[in-house]
């Protein structure tokens, strides 16, 4: 079956949070939104199809999942991840901002330091303060276009700070890497040399592009499922992010009771019974619409790095290796920050993720989502454009 993501779909009235909400966080009402990480396509239609059965069965009482479940998710790490589960590892959470606030409040107490590698999705940054813990930040840097760790910094600020907790963005969210064994090796003998934590967020882990591979932390190295705990889901690979369903891996056993502990501290026990039922129906039957849609997003993609090249040179596309974001350093533009927000949203009538809000590194960066249509997507791009011009006349 052909699928089309081109077609438009109106998301206004939907009380989705990326275009009815607006006005209510201070943009102008014609603003374009390429914000927040969500879709503007269908999700496959096996997923649908599921939902469907269950709304016309009628009953939404207490749900949970049994084996075939587990063995569902099995199947589709140990294909596509060469990663070989268990079932006693899973624990499910209504999403992975929950789990890894689940993590900080488990594994560290108030006082205690938690690394982060700004910048960075900013959820890490609230929920480490809103738990009145310290942030340490282990900045990226950024070589010609590319973003790298600084290891001898991670090990540095490890010791100094007596961090417990690394949080570790696998895809990384908003620069785009995906890393390389090399660094996931590199960073898994540092913590574990200093009995560090890590909570490994993967859940962009099924958006890589051509030529790149996504390496599962705890694969990598086996002394690391002692120390890991990885937070997967199929809401970004299938636009299910409001039915609420994460999986999360914990092989040690002793991490995973006291992580389900703090679960049940406040008083959190069965996940959404549609989220289940979609993720089951996702990972069964949704393979092929995925792989169109990375053949698409693979193209909007070529169509964004052309469209700057060739119309607004000054705005440098920092080139992903997975995730549908994009990070546009646009410092040439010569705009303070403020300067920026404002260019973005009033000129360019453009609803983006203003780089500051990952961090002071993110600074004179906007980060924007790409799955779209490509006329959206188009349109967005002519906007800035425009917008853009007005700054050298």
């Amino acid at each position: 079956m052909k699928y089309d993501f081109d077609e438009q779909i109106e998301r206004r009235g939907s009380d989705c949070l990326k275009y009815d909400f607006a006005v209510e966080r201070g943009m102008p009402e014609d603003i374009l939104p390429l914000w927040v990480a969500d879709m503007d396509f269908r999700t496959a239609p096996c997923i649908t199809e599921r939902i469907q059965k269950d709304a016309a069965f009628g009953i939404f009482g207490y749900t949970d999942s049994k084996d075939d479940y587990f063995q569902t998710l099995s199947k589709w790490y140990e294909t596509y991840f060469n990663w070989k589960v268990e079932k006693d590892w899973l624990v499910k959470t209504p999403g992975i901002v929950f789990a890894i606030a689940t993590a900080v409040s488990a594994f560290t107490k108030e006082g205690d330091s938690v690394l982060i590698q700004q910048p960075v999705y900013y959820p890490f940054s609230s929920v480490i303060r809103n738990n009145n813990r310290k942030l340490v930040n282990n900045e990226l840097v950024l070589k010609e276009g590319r973003y790298e760790m600084d290891l001898e910094d991670f090990e540095k600020k490890i010791v100094q700070e007596k961090v417990k907790l690394f949080i570790l963005c696998s895809p990384h969210n908003p620069v785009g890497r995906v890393w390389t064994e090399e660094e996931l090796q590199r960073i898994g003998e540092i913590c574990l040399k200093y009995d560090v934590k890590i909570v490994s967020d993967e859940i962009h882990s099924d958006f890589v592009y051509p030529g790149i591979v996504h390496h599962v932390l705890m694969t990598v190295d086996e002394r690391f499922q002692d120390i890991c705990i990885v937070c997967t889901a199929p809401s970004k690979t299938f636009n299910l992010a409001g039915l609420q369903v994460s999986n999360v891996w914990i092989p040690n056993p002793e991490l995973r009771r006291i992580f389900e502990q703090k679960i049940s501290a406040v008083g959190y026990s069965e996940v959404n019974m549609l989220g289940l039922h979609a993720c089951q129906a996702a990972y069964e039957g949704g393979r092929e619409w995925l792989e169109q849609l990375k053949e698409y997003l693979k193209g909007n993609l070529d169509f964004v790095r052309n469209y700057l090249k060739e119309n607004i040179p000054q705005i440098k596309l920092i080139e992903p290796e997975g995730t549908y974001l994009v990070w546009l350093d646009c410092r040439e533009l010569g705009l303070s920050e403020k300067e920026l927000e404002q260019f973005i949203a009033q000129k360019a009538k453009l609803w983006l993720d203003d780089g500051i809000i990952f961090g002071k590194a993110g600074e004179g960066f906007e980060r924007v989502n790409i799955a779209c249509p490509r006329a959206t997507l188009k349109e967005a791009l002519e906007r800035l454009k425009k917008a853009a011009a007005t700054l050298t006349v």
